[in-house]
C-alpha cells in the first residue's frame, strides 16, 4: 500500500519517489494518487513524515535528534489546551526550540457564523456536529503564526529562554523576554498572554 498522510485541513497526500540530476533519490508528497514519480510503500530509514504548522504542506525529513524531552512538550501543551481564547494553537519542537503557532482565524466567531447552517446540514454517520464544525474549522482555517517559542539554553540544567515574534517593521524577528529559566516558570509566565494585547507589550529582558 502507498503511504500517504492526511493532514489537518483534511487533505491526502501521497508519497513518491523521483530522481535528483545526479541519481540519488528524491522523495516527495502529491496531492495525486497517479503523476510523476514512482509509488512508496513504505517511510524510508532515517526519514519521517513533517506537516508544516504554518500552512499544513507535507515533508518528508530526515529524522532529527530529540533536544526536546516529552516532559516538556506535555507541560507545554498542558498550559495551551488550558487556554480559553478563540483562537487555535498548534505545538511544534525542532532542534532546541518549542514554538507555539496562532491560527489566523477566530474560531469563535466562525463557529456562531456556521452552527445554524450545519443544524440542517446532513452529517456522515457517526459524524456529530461538533466533528463536522472542527472539520470545517481546518479545512479553512489553514494559515497559523509562529508567536512565541522556548528555546533550551542549557542541556544539562534545563534552562531556557522566552522569545516572541515582533511584527514591527523595524524589527520582524524573534526577540528576547525571559530567561534562562526552568521551563514551567516561563510557561506560566507568558502563555497566558497569547491572545491577549499584553502579549505585544511584554517587554525585553
Amino acid at each position: 500500500m502507498a503511504v500517504n498522510y492526511t493532514n489537518r485541513t483534511g487533505k491526502t497526500y501521497y508519497l513518491r519517489e523521483g530522481k535528483t540530476k545526479s541519481g540519488k533519490p528524491r522523495y516527495f508528497f502529491s496531492a495525486q494518487q497517479q503523476g510523476k514519480g514512482e509509488v512508496v510503500d513504505r517511510i524510508p530509514d532515517g526519514y519521517e513524515i513533517y506537516e508544516h504548522p504554518e500552512n499544513a504542506q507535507v515533508f518528508l525529513r530526515k529524522i532529527r535528534p530529540q533536544l526536546i524531552t516529552d516532559l516538556e512538550k506535555l507541560l507545554v501543551n498542558k498550559a495551551v489546551k488550558a487556554l480559553q481564547r478563540s483562537k487555535r494553537y498548534l505545538i511544534d519542537c525542532k532542534n532546541e526550540y518549542i514554538t507555539i503557532y496562532e491560527s489566523g482565524a477566530d474560531v469563535g466567531n466562525f463557529k456562531s457564523i456556521f452552527s445554524d447552517l450545519l443544524k440542517h446540514t446532513p452529517l456522515r454517520p457517526g459524524m456529530t456536529a461538533d466533528d463536522a464544525m472542527n472539520a470545517l474549522v481546518n479545512a479553512t482555517n489553514q494559515h497559523y503564526t509562529a508567536m512565541l517559542r522556548f528555546r533550551l539554553e542549557d542541556k544539562e540544567r534545563r534552562t531556557f529562554t522566552a522569545e516572541r515574534f515582533c511584527f514591527r517593521g523595524a524589527i520582524d524577528d524573534w526577540i528576547n523576554i525571559g530567561g534562562p529559566e526552568n521551563l514551567k516558570t516561563l510557561v506560566e509566565m507568558y502563555i497566558e498572554l497569547l491572545g491577549t494585547d499584553d502579549f505585544f507589550d511584554t517587554p525585553f529582558f
